[in-house]
């Protein structure tokens, strides 16, 4: 059994049950509620007076805290609820509990240094004790059908919103990409449909759109609102390759996966000599339509006469556009 190599902080807590009634042949993902580190994880559990703890807590850098030996069951998944007669303390004695940080509020978004931790200790724990695959299908009536769905969510098992449904949307792409570390085969991704991305991680962009996804190659889009949002993970070749959060405040609801098309960075850093790209199925000022060439070429701004913007290379002018079509680069 024994403990992740990934960790880098231990700090082990009395809060556990010595030893675990179970093999492990599970996994549940819990969230902190508070961005912190691993090692301020690990050091509440072993220190605080609530009967609470768990296996490993995943922080906001991507650092991995140990705070209760694999060997022992964690008190992770509490509740008064019972699914197919199994209670939250009945799935600790079974499966590995992680607890990730995140915001403190709607969806509970987590980092993309703590997401891509969280996959990678997801994958280790599960080749170290034989789980070949992991199972999600979001469906709370297979609770104990290990072959048929091998991760659970603490929600099920008492009145929370645990773990926020910004990791609970995601379960499904945290259990394709652990597979892929695992080496179980995956389906042929489809083509991408998106270019390579422009934006990176920490930048705070417009977003324009109306959908976003629960991953990056998902091809079932919920509504959200446009707004300002922050770039939380790139993936390069996904149908949707750039992951935003909404920045409090600025209008919109996104937590998810979106298109390149439905980003612009903020129109106010647009000025003579700026460059600039035109943002994907833009047209003219006046409505003409535009060469394909054009989305992938960077322009010059040449003069700015309200919302109209003169783009050319060097001082040739290409053609006049609306504002809300240029992208500064």
């Amino acid at each position: 059994m024994g403990n992740s190599p990934l960790v880098t902080y231990t700090n082990l807590t009395k809060n556990c049950t010595k030893p675990r009634r179970k093999n492990i042949d599970a996994v549940i993902i819990h969230c902190v509620v508070g961005q912190c580190t691993a090692k301020q994880g690990c050091d509440y559990f072993a220190t605080t007076d609530r009967e609470c703890s768990a296996n490993y807590v995943v922080g906001k850098d991507g650092s991995i805290g140990l705070s209760v030996d694999e060997a022992n069951r964690a008190w992770t998944s509490g509740g008064s609820l019972r699914v197919n007669g199994i209670s939250g303390a009945d799935w600790d004695h079974r499966a590995v509990t992680i607890e990730v940080a995140s915001d403190t509020s709607h969806p509970y978004a987590v980092t993309g240094a703590a997401y891509e931790a969280l996959i990678k200790l997801v994958a280790d724990i599960c080749k170290r004790n034989g789980i070949k695959k992991l199972l999600w299908k979001g469906d709370k009536s297979l609770v104990g059908k290990i072959d048929q769905q091998n991760m659970a969510v603490h929600r099920w098992f008492a009145n929370k919103s645990c773990p926020g449904d910004y990791l609970y949307e995601r379960m499904g792409d945290i259990a394709s990409r652990a597979n892929a570390l695992i080496g179980v085969a995956a389906s042929e991704p489809e083509k991408p449909t998106n270019e390579e991305p422009e934006f990176a991680v920490g930048d705070i962009v417009k977003f324009t759109g109306t959908k976003h996804y629960i991953s990056s190659n998902s091809t079932n889009g919920k509504t959200c609102k446009p707004g300002k949002a922050r770039v939380t993970a790139v993936a390069a070749k996904g149908r949707h390759p750039v992951q935003l959060v909404a920045v409090p405040g600025g209008g919109s609801n996104v937590y998810g996966w979106v298109d390149n098309a439905s980003i612009t960075r903020e129109s106010a850093n647009l000025a003579v000599g700026a460059k600039v790209k035109v943002n994907a199925g833009a047209k003219t000022y006046t409505g003409g339509g535009l060469a394909s060439f054009v989305y992938k070429n960077t322009y010059d701004v040449i003069r700015i006469n309200g919302d109209r913007v003169v783009i050319g290379i060097g001082k040739a002018v290409t053609a006049a556009m609306n504002k809300k079509d240029l992208t500064v680069v």
